[in-house]
């Protein structure tokens, strides 16, 4: 079954040329073209796609904003959000809106298309760049929220060391090497984690680490 790929942005050479790129992948199906951030909204309800390649700045509505909708009303649609600013407070809102990836335009045509499927497949694209900017904002942040530990407290020690690692921003390969268990075994504990913590992916995962005091910024992540 292919994975049903809408485009956000508001540049139709932009949407022209990401169409075409995922047209010609055997497993993508491009569902829709919006031009803001109210057409994908609307576009998402009637086209029922499984990926959003979302743009930040758009008229009308920007990204994050219809990001959030999107999110609220149907939570299967993933949302890959896409800008040429490299701008720390545009990944930390995109996150929160409840984005699943985040790339920059000016990734190569394969990262873009290994970005759609790894987010099709229920993963989370944290590249270290962009974990690196969710730590750092949180380097600056005010004390621990109290919702934020009273979700923590519900997971069991294996289960917070695996988020820790998570937050790291490491894989399940690496989490796997690091606490001497199986793969298999981590995706189980990040399954848990996720339910426990009521998040869509790892993304929400990081933010709630950081939130809860679990996980401390240092300069040198």
């Amino acid at each position: 079954m292919s994975t049903r790929v809408m485009i956000a942005d508001d540049q139709a050479m932009v949407r022209a040329g990401f169409a075409a790129l995922l047209a010609a992948q055997d497993d993508f199906e491009v569902v829709g073209e919006a031009a803001n951030g109210e057409e994908a909204v609307a576009m998402v309800e009637d086209r029922h796609p499984d990926v959003v390649l979302m743009d930040v700045r758009m008229p009308v509505m920007n990204g994050i904003e219809a990001t959030r909708r999107i999110v609220e009303a149907d939570q299967h649609v993933r949302v890959v959000m896409l800008t040429t600013f490299d701008i720390d407070e545009y990944v930390f809102e995109a996150i929160r809106a409840g984005a699943s990836g985040f790339l920059l335009k000016d990734a190569l045509p394969e990262e873009l298309v290994a970005a759609v499927r790894v987010v099709a497949a229920g993963d989370a694209l944290l590249a270290p760049s962009v974990t690196r900017r969710v730590i750092e904002r949180f380097a600056a942040a005010p004390e621990p929220t109290r919702s934020a530990r009273t979700e923590i407290a519900g997971l069991t020690d294996r289960e917070r060391e695996v988020l820790v690692q998570v937050a790291r921003g490491r894989t399940n390969g690496e989490i796997a090497k690091a606490l001497y268990i199986a793969e298999q075994t981590v995706k189980t504990h990040v399954s848990r984690v996720l339910g426990k913590l009521g998040v869509r992916d790892r993304a929400q995962a990081v933010v709630a680490a950081y939130e809860s005091g679990l996980v401390v910024a240092r300069p040198q992540d």
